[in-house]
């Protein structure tokens, strides 16, 4: 007589899960713990507090890499961390809006930033875009006004000798202004997302950000965000047009730019057909 056999325990066939990073170690007993709001390639961003519960930060945090040798890891990690930082240090001191500084750790790998509140240029668009036919007709000169801030904000960005590396709409904020924040009070009409058209354009994530006078750097820098409104938003692709009117009239030297855009768009074509 045969004893029957057991039935295989499927939890051991079953990988668990993969967990995230962990914390660095001053956060890792932060109350309330900090949120993570996204994970990318290299870095997770987290949402917590700087010195008070009351004040927003944004913690960045670049996990070490265990396929790195450690000495490589961490003189990699040291070097985005720092050159970041200074990339936001120059561009706060210049006038360029985007995030300050409050700390950051390179042997940990993590920076600390300001929070900045409002949603992203890429939303907003989305929002208006995508709304009832006729809803927004006779307001596309709000756009148009988002757009001119859009340009001057990148036109300053490249007069102080600064290239972001990954322009596009999602790395562009709209802080929103008093009015904007008083007026959303309510349901979401015409009135309520003209308002949220107003406000500072703030750029963010510099992560792959350079210093760089280079007209050639500085046409990339133009094409990526084309692209973006190219394929994200296909409807809202003239726009860009007031983006780059704006952008040349921003600095002297913006036309070489442009030129440059050009021959940028021209290599970019061929890359296309050739596949």
């Amino acid at each position: 007589m045969t004893t029957p056999s057991r039935p295989p325990d499927l939890t051991t066939l079953v990988s668990p899960p993969p967990s995230l990073p962990s914390l660095p170690p001053n956060f890792k007993h932060t109350t309330p713990p900090p949120r993570l709001i996204t994970q990318g390639a290299e870095a997770l961003l987290y949402q917590t507090t700087y010195l008070l519960p009351t004040l927003p930060c944004a913690l960045k945090h670049r996990p070490s890499k265990p396929y790195r040798h450690p000495t490589l890891d961490a003189r990699l990690t040291r070097h985005r961390i720092l050159a970041e930082a200074r990339v936001l240090v120059k561009c706060r001191r210049e006038g360029v809006q985007v995030p300050a500084i409050y700390a950051l750790d390179w042997e940990q790998g993590w920076l600390m930033m300001e929070w900045i509140e409002g949603g992203t240029v890429r939303s907003l668009l989305d929002e208006w875009l995508h709304a009832r036919d006729g809803e927004n007709e006779g307001r596309e000169e709000e756009l148009g006004r988002l757009m001119e801030r859009v340009g001057i904000a990148v036109g300053r960005m490249h007069f102080v000798g600064v290239v972001h590396g990954d322009l596009t709409t999602s790395n562009i904020m709209l802080r929103p202004s008093n009015a904007a924040i008083e007026g959303e009070v309510g349901g979401k009409d015409l009135g309520e997302r003209v308002r949220r058209l107003e406000g500072e354009v703030v750029l963010i994530d510099f992560g792959l950000a350079a210093q760089s006078v280079q007209d050639e750097d500085k046409a990339v820098d133009l094409y990526v965000l084309e692209r973006a409104f190219g394929s994200t938003h296909p409807r809202a692709e003239g726009l860009f047009k007031e983006v780059l009117r704006v952008y040349g009239e921003s600095y002297k030297g913006a036309g070489v730019v442009l030129r440059k855009l050009e021959e940028v768009r021209m290599r970019g074509r061929k890359k296309s057909m050739i596949g």
